[in-house]
């Protein structure tokens, strides 16, 4: 049963679509979506669709400046004052919060979980660096996430392939062939459906190992 609601921030007005655990709930994974796209993002729908099974509240999360309808993001603190506002009310749940996005929102979950009480980080397509630009790293973010953090990466993201991960305090789940949004091209030896599957699995997986 999907449910949403509004969430006033001092950023504007945010909206969370709520994806009930169907077993007993022991978590809560906010994620919220990219600098460009919606929740309606590939990764996001399959996370909502395959982690109620598994004891997790899948909670989908549209930044403020998507709310009202604009088509780009604004700057980083912007999207952090954002996060924080929508913090409490995924903390009403009475569980451990996971804090979560991809692209832009993987890197606002970095940065603020240690201050928010995150429970853990799940990175989806972090963006490592501008395409064509690996000396714009980002690793920072990442690595001072401060808590348990699971990046799923595309094999052949422009943003940063996993080889080009620093190591760290992190596990990382590749998706072959996969891109910035996990599309794998038709010669790759995984389709579609399998790309995804390993997106879920992964999540699934690393979230039944997390102490909740």
């Amino acid at each position: 049963m999907t449910q949403s609601e509004i969430i006033q921030t001092d950023a504007g007005e945010a909206r969370i679509t709520w994806r009930p655990a169907t077993k007993k709930a022991r978590f809560v994974l906010a994620v919220s979506h990219g600098a460009g796209g919606g929740i309606e993002a590939r990764d996001l729908q399959a996370l909502a669709a395959v982690l109620p099974a598994h004891g997790v509240t899948v909670a989908l999360v549209e930044q403020p400046w998507r709310v009202a309808g604009k088509k780009l993001a604004p700057a980083p603190k912007t999207l952090d004052v954002g996060w924080r506002g929508i913090w409490p009310t995924l903390e009403k749940k009475g569980l451990p919060v996971i804090s979560g996005g991809r692209s832009a929102g993987a890197r606002v979950a970095c940065r603020t979980a240690t201050e928010l009480g995150a429970a853990a980080v799940l990175a989806l397509s972090f963006p490592l660096h501008p395409p064509g630009k690996p000396e714009k790293s980002r690793a920072d973010e990442l690595l001072g996430a401060g808590v348990p953090t699971l990046v799923v990466q595309g094999g052949n993201d422009p943003f940063g392939k996993p080889a080009e991960f620093p190591e760290g305090p992190y596990e990382l789940v590749e998706v072959p062939y996969g891109d910035h949004g996990f599309a794998v091209p038709k010669r790759a030896d995984i389709g579609q459906d399998e790309a995804v599957k390993r997106i879920t699995d992964g999540v699934t997986r690393w979230a039944g190992m997390l102490g909740g």
